[in-house]
């Protein structure tokens, strides 16, 4: 395969291809990404080994509908009429309720959570709960101080322990109880395990109930499946499974609990009210029976008088519309006095019974709906919360109602009952021939009669009360108890290699790529071609030798094929005649001395005759390349007055018996002037009758402009630059030089390009096949 190098011109200049050098410069420092994903996995590896692993566990719930008669057969409910309260459940609410601070409280209490333990692990401690724990800490009471506390327990034989705190470690027996000074509590062997290894060394904290109710509840998830059905699923995340079943179990538990607590309480409530009035009523009954049963002894009364039978019949029909309204004005009077009782101030009103307004029933019901609400309220909020008093003021107005009502009510059965009482007197009237006996055991017939009626008739409503509160269900009927995921959530392992490797290659990439951006010095090609139009003659790889002469015969390293290269383009823009080459750059250090020296070398290897000019006449340093020293040079001929020819300054170099050199000579106290000399234009004119390539290698014109001067009697200048070395700013310079035309064909040459970089070795920069 034969590769061909390609002069470019501006015109010709190729778009820069910033990836892939990118990408280039990545490959060639491979070893920062191996590097950097072992340390990356290395670190993943040991954070995946040290964090706690934490579990989801979740459980589902139906929440079932508060439908009046709910769990009974149809025939009882049939004639069970109680007014206590019944809602369908509001999904949003119930979510509330159990995510409630007070439930969770409730909760970690029951579960005796006031105390973590732990024992060693591995690499760090780790918690252990439930049968894994050999003893059982019961607190009396806790300090603040004690939640900064950790305790480490030892035991030392089946009847003694070590307990270390802050304070030092002493010895105790089991079952005593320890007073210190941020709490007094005793440690016990956990009765539920009787065998198994007890751990050399336990370690256990006290936990505040109020923190660690905040952090479950921030940590619960508690959402409705979907927006169609009545179920909700309560997720937890925890790393001991056991614990994290235990608190959903329990809060799903004490939820019920607490709903059971709040459907009884109407009930439970009416039957209290109901008990005190048969109390009373079988007190007054018993006594009426007895007076009865007196009255007829003393007065040897046995029968009524058939004659009588048809007045008292309508007399007994009156009477009993009597009674049943005087049943009724007792209920109402019975209520007052329960609502004007003070201890009955926030409890529930009961059953309105008998009474079948429509205007008092809803104002009782709204009365009672107030006073579970305040109850759930007290909950969590002391009796001066505002939502309390507000409360409290619209319960004050609704007892004001009621009491009202029961009075306009009264005041209509009173009127009802008088009129009866008129109608009584006007039967009385036509039995007043009945006798004396017989109407006095008439009336307290009736007594007995009325309070009859009244007993039995709350003994009913005693046992639908006690009906209804048996068949009250709970709130939640559990669809799965609480479950643990198999993998745990975190940390997840996947997730983390795969940061890891996202990392291990990211982290260098970008150091790469910061570096190169941040780079304000040449590093290819591509950067030459954005600043300048110069057209580029090619690069020069890097010198990994201490010899400045690197091209030889049969030589086939990479540096030696870039100047052969170089040589074969600068063939193909030589002129005819001989050709004079200057060497510059922007400032010291970039290679010219090292180009000029080596150019020549492949100059000479084509059988061309070739003289090397020492012309930076400030630092010179082409001879100390080339381990020769010649006192006279360029300096002494110019300052010379007599008529010396220029060969005598011109020495061979021992390298090839075609290539010469003339030294600076003596440095001038003013190289500019010398520069400006009409000497030097006879100098160049004369050397090219001599030899076929005179290379010059001259100061840099980044610092001084001395090789402005030799403009005029060149062919063509080479301007190097060097990779790492060269400022980007300063080939501003050169494109300035190209564009004015200061040097009569300018070309740029990169210097000390890095061999296995694209843009730095592949025969030459811009071959083609």
């Amino acid at each position: 395969m034969e590769a061909r190098y390609i002069i470019h011109s501006p015109s010709e200049k190729p778009e820069s291809n910033d990836f892939k050098a990118l990408l280039s410069k990545c490959l060639s420092k491979w070893y920062l990404f191996v590097l950097g994903l072992i340390l990356c996995f290395g670190l993943a590896y040991f954070y995946i080994m040290y964090a706690t692993p934490k579990y989801r566990i979740g459980s589902t719930i139906l929440l079932k509908s508060d439908e009046k008669g709910n769990g009974i057969s149809s025939n009882v409910s049939d004639y069970i009429d109680l007014d206590i309260i019944s809602a369908g459940k509001n999904i949003d609410d119930e979510i509330e309720v159990l995510k409630s601070k007070t439930l969770m409280k409730r909760v970690l209490t029951e579960l005796s959570l006031q105390t973590s333990f732990f024992k060693d692990g591995y690499f760090k401690k780790e918690e252990i709960y439930g049968k894994a724990i050999h003893i059982k800490v019961y607190i009396f009471s806790l300090d603040s101080a004690a939640y900064e506390e950790e305790l480490t327990f030892s035991k030392l034989n089946n009847k003694q322990f070590t307990l270390g705190d802050s304070y030092g470690v002493s010895t105790y027996n089991f079952g005593d109880t320890l007073n210190t000074s941020y709490g007094k509590f005793k440690i016990v062997r956990n009765p539920q395990i009787s065998g198994g290894t007890f751990p050399r060394k336990l370690y256990f904290n006290f936990n505040s109930i109020e923190l660690t109710a905040d952090k479950y509840n921030q940590d619960l998830i508690v959402e409705p499946v979907n927006n169609k059905a009545n179920v909700i699923r309560i997720t937890l995340i925890e790393a001991v499974p056991q614990k994290g079943k235990d608190i959903i179990n329990k809060l799903i538990e004490v939820y019920n609990k607490e709903a059971l607590e709040d459907k009884n309480l109407v009930a439970a409530n009416s039957m209290q009210f109901v008990d005190e009035r048969l109390k009373d009523l079988t007190l007054e009954l018993s006594n009426i029976e007895k007076n009865v049963e007196n009255y007829k002894r003393q007065n040897k009364i046995s029968d009524i008088n058939s004659q009588t039978r048809l007045y008292l019949e309508s007399a007994s029909e009156n009477n009993k519309k009597l009674a049943e309204w005087g049943v009724q004005i007792d209920v109402l009077e019975s209520i007052e006095r329960y609502l004007a009782k003070p201890g009955n101030q926030n409890k529930l009103v009961p059953s309105t019974l008998s009474i079948e307004d429509p205007t008092l029933l809803e104002l009782i019901s709204k009365f009672n709906e107030l006073q579970l609400e305040r109850n759930q309220v007290l909950r969590t909020a002391s009796q001066s919360n505002f939502i309390v008093l507000t409360l409290d003021e619209r319960l004050s107005g609704l007892r004001s109602d009621i009491l009202e009502n029961l009075s306009n009510i009264k005041r209509s059965l009173v009127i009802t009952r008088d009129n009866l009482a008129s109608r009584s007197g006007n039967f009385n009237s036509k039995i007043q021939q009945v006798p004396l006996l017989e109407r006095e055991l008439v009336d307290i017939s009736r007594q007995q009669e009325t309070k009859q009626e009244l007993y039995l008739y709350l003994l009913k409503q005693r046992e639908e009360a006690a009906l209804t509160l048996a068949a009250n269900v709970s709130n939640a009927r559990i669809i799965d108890p609480a479950l643990v995921e198999l993998e745990p959530v975190e940390p997840k392992s996947n997730m983390i290699f795969l940061l890891a490797a996202f990392l291990g290659l990211g982290l260098p990439f970008s150091f790469i790529y910061l570096s190169s951006l941040l780079n304000n010095k040449v590093q290819q090609v591509g950067d030459i071609e954005e600043i300048t139009a110069t057209p580029i003659l090619g690069e020069i790889a890097h010198n990994a030798g201490k010899d400045s002469l690197v091209v030889r015969e049969h030589s086939r390293t990479a540096i030696s094929e870039h100047f052969r290269y170089i040589l074969s383009n600068l063939k193909a823009i030589k002129n005819t005649g001989s050709e004079v080459i200057v060497v510059t750059s922007s400032m010291s250090g970039e290679g010219k001395t090292f180009f000029s020296l080596n150019l020549a070398a492949s100059l000479v290897m084509t059988g061309k005759k070739v003289l090397l000019m020492e012309f930076d006449l400030r630092n010179p340093k082409l001879l100390q390349a080339l381990g020769l020293s010649f006192q006279e040079g360029i300096s002494d001929y110019i300052n010379t007055s007599d008529q010396v020819s220029i060969h005598e300054y011109i020495h061979p170099t021992g390298i090839d018996e075609n290539l010469f050199v003339i030294g600076a000579g003596a440095i001038p106290s003013n190289p500019t002037k010398m520069m400006m000399s009409e000497k030097i234009r006879d100098l160049i004119i004369d050397l090219r009758s001599f030899f076929d390539y005179v290379i010059i290698d001259t100061a840099p014109v980044g610092q001084v402009a001395d090789a402005f001067n030799l403009a005029p009697y060149i062919d063509l200048a080479i301007y190097l630059a060097r990779v790492n070395y060269t400022y980007k700013e300063q080939l501003k310079l050169a494109n300035d030089v190209y564009e004015n035309k200061k040097f009569n064909n300018m070309k740029i040459v990169l210097n000390d390009v890095k061999v296995g970089n694209k843009y730095g070795y592949g025969y030459g920069y811009g071959y083609s096949n």
